[in-house]
């Protein structure tokens, strides 16, 4: 069970939950696989986020909360993309850094003034 006070959110997958969190290490972790220079990066680079990107963030959260998945795992997750961006946005929401009222469909995005849609037109 995630502890939201700690900025933990959780992620259901196959009935397993797995925890998120925002760690120093996991914005280190964004910042480098997303090749981006500085955290100010983050934001307009999440507004055109692909597929790869919203992957290379949720393995640094789940590494964050203990879990240990790559990125390329996180692809291949039995995971419907509204359940793991609505995850990604509790996380981003419990630091601190985006309000939880994100649709299920969008991704908070941290440093920028909006969420990011996961719809598409």
């Amino acid at each position: 069970m995630p502890n939201a006070i700690r900025g933990e959110a959780a992620l259901t997958i196959g009935g397993q939950s797995h925890t998120l969190l925002l760690t120093l290490g996991a914005l280190a972790e964004i910042e480098d696989g997303l090749g981006l220079a500085d955290l100010s990066q983050i934001g307009p680079r999440l507004k055109q986020a692909r597929a790869g990107d919203i992957a290379v963030i949720a393995a640094a959260l789940l590494k964050g909360g203990g879990g240990s998945l790559t990125p390329a795992e996180v692809l291949a997750l039995p995971v419907d993309l509204g359940t793991l961006m609505a995850a990604i946005a509790q996380c981003f929401a419990r630091a601190g850094l985006k309000s939880e009222k994100a649709s299920a469909g969008e991704l908070a995005s941290p440093f920028a003034s909006g969420p990011i849609s996961s719809r598409s037109g």
